[in-house]
C-alpha cells in the first residue's frame, strides 16, 4: 500500500503565475478560469505564492521581440508582464478551445513568450530554465489533447522544464452544449477533469521543488555563452580557447 501521508515537501518558498488566455475580458465568466481556481487553490494552501492574470485584459502586442514600443507599436505591455513570468518557478497557461485549436490569445502569449527566450540567466543558459510549465484546457468540441500538445512542446522547446501528466482539460458533448461552468455542465463535478488537475498541479510542484533545490538545470552542455565563446563540449573543437 503506498504511502497516503502528508507532502514529502515544503512549497512556501515557491511562486507560481497562471496566464487565462480566455477570449472574454474580466469581469466575464471565464470557463478556463474554473480549472485555474481549483489548482491555484491547491498551491495556495500549500503555501505557494500564486499570481494570476488573463492576458485578454492587457495591451500585448502581435510580434516576437520583447519590447515590440521598440519596433513602432505604441503601446505594448509585455516587458512589464514579462518581469511576472521570470518571478514565477511555476507557468500555467490556460486556454479555451476554438475551432480545434488553442485561442489567437494563447498563441499570442507563447509568442511573446518566445521573443524572450534568447534571454540567459546567469549560467549562460536560456533564461526559462530552470522553471517548469503546465496547461489547463476547456471547450464543448474535440482538441483538448491537440491543444495541451502544442502549448507544452512550445513551452519546452523555449526552455521549461515539464512534468509527467502536465496538462488537464475538461471537454463537454462536441458541437453546441453547455460550457464548463455553465449549470448542469457537470463539468465542476467531473472527477476525471479533477484528478487530471491535480496531478498536474502536484506534478508542477514537485518538479519546481526539485529544480530549485538542484539550483536549477545544471550548466554543463547546455550554455549558450559558452557555444558562442566557441566552446563545442562533445565536438572537437581545437581551436576553443
Amino acid at each position: 500500500m503506498p504511502d497516503f501521508g502528508p507532502p514529502p515537501a515544503r512549497y512556501d518558498d515557491l511562486r507560481a503565475l497562471f496566464v487565462n488566455c480566455t477570449l472574454k475580458r474580466s469581469p466575464e465568466v471565464s470557463n478556463p478560469q474554473g480549472l485555474v481556481d481549483i489548482s491555484r487553490a491547491i498551491m495556495t494552501r500549500h503555501g505557494v505564492a500564486v499570481d494570476e492574470f488573463r492576458a485578454v485584459d492587457h495591451e500585448i502586442a502581435t510580434g516576437v521581440w520583447p519590447n515590440m514600443r521598440e519596433r513602432g507599436w505604441p503601446s505594448d505591455e509585455w516587458p512589464e508582464l514579462y518581469e511576472r513570468v521570470m518571478d514565477a518557478d511555476v507557468l500555467v497557461l490556460a486556454g479555451p478551445i476554438w475551432l480545434g485549436d488553442n485561442s489567437s490569445v494563447l498563441k499570442r502569449v507563447v509568442e511573446r513568450l518566445y521573443a524572450c527566450s534568447s534571454l540567459l540567466n546567469e549560467a549562460g543558459q536560456y533564461a526559462y530554465y530552470g522553471r517548469v510549465g503546465g496547461c489547463l484546457i476547456t471547450g464543448n468540441e474535440d482538441g483538448v489533447k491537440h491543444c495541451a500538445m502544442n502549448v507544452l512542446y512550445s513551452l519546452q522547446h523555449l526552455g521549461y522544464t515539464i512534468p509527467p501528466q502536465a496538462d488537464a482539460g475538461w471537454m463537454g458533448e462536441a458541437g453546441p452544449g453547455p460550457s464548463y461552468l455553465d449549470p448542469g455542465s457537470g463539468g465542476p463535478d467531473n472527477d476525471f477533469t479533477n484528478r487530471n488537475t491535480t496531478f498536474m498541479t502536484w506534478n508542477l510542484l514537485h518538479l519546481a521543488r526539485l529544480l530549485k533545490d538542484a539550483g536549477g538545470i545544471p550548466a554543463y552542455g547546455n550554455q549558450r555563452a559558452g557555444w558562442d565563446a566557441g566552446c563545442r563540449y562533445d565536438f572537437e573543437n581545437p581551436d576553443y580557447r
